[in-house]
């Protein structure tokens, strides 16, 4: 398979994200549907999550049972750190994003800059909360993307295409996870688009480096980034579920949403992946 022919497939994998993007622009969702939205987002990224972890000690577990003590401790360690930095390091972000429109907002209308007006589609809780779901979904579909060029790179190429369709489905579920805090708020089709390129370009992205480059540490890092990232953003939406006071509904909610990432995963476990 050409180069070209393996970076489509991760474009293809990546482009799906796209399909639940569209769900963000609904006209005023009743507080119920809203509050629904949120759940099932929450539940999609619990399963992500634990998708996630078990992906990256699967060769930490793995070198421990076979003897191989010292790298599977430094990939342990690897693990660790990068997943510290995902969660903190999302928490700095959004503390110093919040702070910077709260200056901005203290200069007054009069003193609107065009950075200011450059960055007021994103001024919103609801707008940084996708962005952040975004980025840590895009570096859990780069470990993805890396999967689908280490395989076709070796020649396993019905696996590489079962591959694509399984996480274009997940990528699919994903989207709606990225814009559910945005329902309501009508996100510009331009804010849409930045969201699926970060979220869903990695997996492209991936693709290009796995084809030359198979690094297990590289993949362990990539996973635990995106599991700290997204236990950052599934804390954030609890805290909005909780502000809805519809406990019953969001139960069910998240009950879906684990529900969906059940099903899409279960197509890559029936790829071999």
């Amino acid at each position: 398979m050409s180069p070209a022919q393996i970076a489509l497939l991760g474009a293809i994998a990546g482009f799906t994200i796209y399909l639940g993007l569209p769900v963000g622009r609904l006209r005023s969702p009743a507080p119920r549907l809203k509050a629904m939205l949120n759940a099932v987002a929450i539940g999609i990224l619990v399963f992500l999550l634990v998708d996630v972890l078990e992906h990256a000690w699967e060769p930490i577990g793995s070198g421990l049972s076979n003897g191989g003590t010292g790298v599977a401790i430094g990939n342990g360690a690897l693990l660790l750190v990068t997943f510290g930095i995902g969660l903190l390091g999302l928490l700095s972000v959004e503390r110093a994003t919040a702070r910077r429109v709260r200056r901005e907002s203290a200069q007054g209308p009069g003193a609107a800059s065009v950075g200011e007006l450059r960055t007021r589609a994103w001024a919103s809780t609801a707008s940084r909360l996708a962005l952040t779901i975004a980025v840590g979904i895009g570096l859990h579909n780069f470990a993805e993307g890396l999967a689908i060029g280490s395989s076709a790179a070796q020649g396993q190429i019905s696996l590489a295409l079962l591959l694509v369709i399984g996480f274009g489905l997940h990528n699919a579920t994903e989207g709606f996870g990225i814009v559910a805090p945005l329902a309501g708020t009508r996100p510009s089709w331009g804010q849409l688009a930045l969201l699926g390129l970060i979220g869903g370009g990695p997996t492209f992205l991936g693709t290009l480096v796995g084809r030359s480059v198979v690094n297990e540490s590289m993949s362990i890092a990539f996973l635990g980034l995106a599991a700290g990232s997204i236990l950052y953003v599934v804390i954030e939406l609890l805290a909005v579920a909780r502000k809805a006071d519809l406990k019953v509904l969001v139960t069910w909610g998240i009950f879906l949403g684990l529900a969906l990432g059940f099903v899409t995963d279960g197509v890559v476990t029936a790829a071999g992946g």
